[in-house]
């Protein structure tokens, strides 16, 4: 079994949330653009599954580390939309707020995750003075 480095993967997970946000807020400010086609980016699970976790290397004596993208934009197509205005717009903004809401329940997730380490941490360190 493989390690899993928690906080490495929470700032990934918190990387490709930032850049799902801003793909979102783009398609919402690009709703009544005539033949504007909407984008989201691949789902978290595909990015790892492309990526291996490593530790980052901050001294000589650790284990090297490499970073990843946070994920491509992709475009949604036309079937993957709930309507398409009659400018040809692919964007539908309650799709888009839905999408918006799942985005804030990752990132409180992984404040949740990081507080959690955090106070494990703290307790940890606390204990042995």
């Amino acid at each position: 079994m493989n390690p899993v480095y928690l906080f490495d993967l929470t700032a990934r997970h918190t990387r490709w949330a930032e850049a799902r946000q801003a793909t979102i807020t783009g398609n919402i400010a690009n709703a009544n653009t005539p033949g504007y086609e909407a984008l989201d980016i691949q789902p978290f699970s595909d990015v790892m599954d492309q990526t291996r976790l490593t530790m980052a290397r901050t001294n000589v004596a650790h284990l090297g580390g490499v970073e990843s993208d946070a994920g491509d934009a992709l475009k949604v197509s036309s079937t993957d939309s709930w309507d398409v205005t009659h400018s040809g717009n692919s964007v539908s903004v309650e799709q888009e707020m839905m999408k918006a809401d799942e985005v804030n329940r990752a990132f409180s997730l992984d404040v949740s995750i990081m507080r959690a380490f955090h106070s494990l941490m703290m307790a940890s360190v606390r204990s042995s003075s």
